[in-house]
């Protein structure tokens, strides 16, 4: 099957040109065989092309643009359509070519395959591989369930030899402690409220003593001063009643 490619390749304007560049380009890249035609330089190229065309995929002037794609007689598209299935990792099926094996594109169309028309024997779907009527994935199911059922029992068997003590782990160990400490976690929370409380007191008790402590130091400084003054003045009264209670003499009488 050859790819047609009609294109013009003395086109007046450059879109067409880039469409052309970009259709031809990417089939070299994916090493698609393909023939261009020239509708510029043959009349025939450009009037097969316009016949072919489908009625429905003409613009409404009625004259398809380049570039137009064909698998031997049947259409295929133009460029926007092109521009489609590359963006959709569709352009085998686009041009009605099988992909490479091994591609994207196969691939995703063997799955589709299979999902249409089911398992083909002796067919292989991305590794699964159809044999006697059954295939590999439920094989893997069954490999898979088995392995999922010998892990539940060696986890049950692992259960059954470990103590409970070591298999409970650190949940298991607070609950002895605290059964062996005769207290539950309200108990401890309660112990601990009173603990604070006892401290708050204390240290109010504390402060009510230096407050006190303090009142008295400055009582007493105000005290000081006036027991001195009291003193001095029983010292001065003390003295004024020693000069009354002195002996008058005899000359002091004769001077009376």
């Amino acid at each position: 099957m050859v790819i047609k490619v009609f294109l013009a390749s003395s086109s007046g304007s450059t879109a067409i040109k880039k469409k052309q560049q970009d259709v031809l380009g990417f089939l070299e890249a994916l090493k698609v065989d393909y023939a261009p035609l020239d509708i510029a330089c043959n009349e025939d190229n450009r009037m097969w092309m316009r016949e072919n065309v489908p009625v429905e995929k003409k613009p409404t002037n009625g004259i398809p643009l380049p570039p137009q794609i064909f698998n031997e007689e049947s259409y295929c598209g133009d460029y926007e359509t092109f521009f489609d299935a590359k963006e959709d990792n569709a352009v085998f099926a686009f041009l009605g070519l099988p992909p490479p094996p091994g591609s994207k594109e196969a691939k995703e169309a063997e799955k589709a395959f299979i999902l249409e028309n089911g398992p083909v024997e002796n067919g292989t779907v991305e590794n699964e591989t159809v044999e006697n009527g059954t295939d590999d994935a439920e094989d893997e199911e069954n490999l898979e369930a088995e392995e999922v059922e010998e892990e539940n029992l060696d986890d049950d068997s692992l259960k059954r030899e470990v103590p409970m003590e070591e298999f409970n782990g650190d949940e298991h160990t607070d609950e002895v402690e605290a059964e062996v400490g005769g207290e539950t976690g309200e108990e401890a929370a309660e112990e601990a409220a009173e603990e604070d409380a006892a401290a708050e007191e204390k240290v109010a008790k504390e402060e009510e003593e230096e407050v006190v402590e303090n009142t008295e130091e400055a009582a007493e400084d105000t005290k000081a001063p006036v027991k001195q003054e009291e003193a001095q003045e029983e010292v001065e009264d003390e003295e004024a009643k020693g000069e009354d209670d002195h002996p008058v003499s005899e000359q002091e009488e004769e001077d009376e």
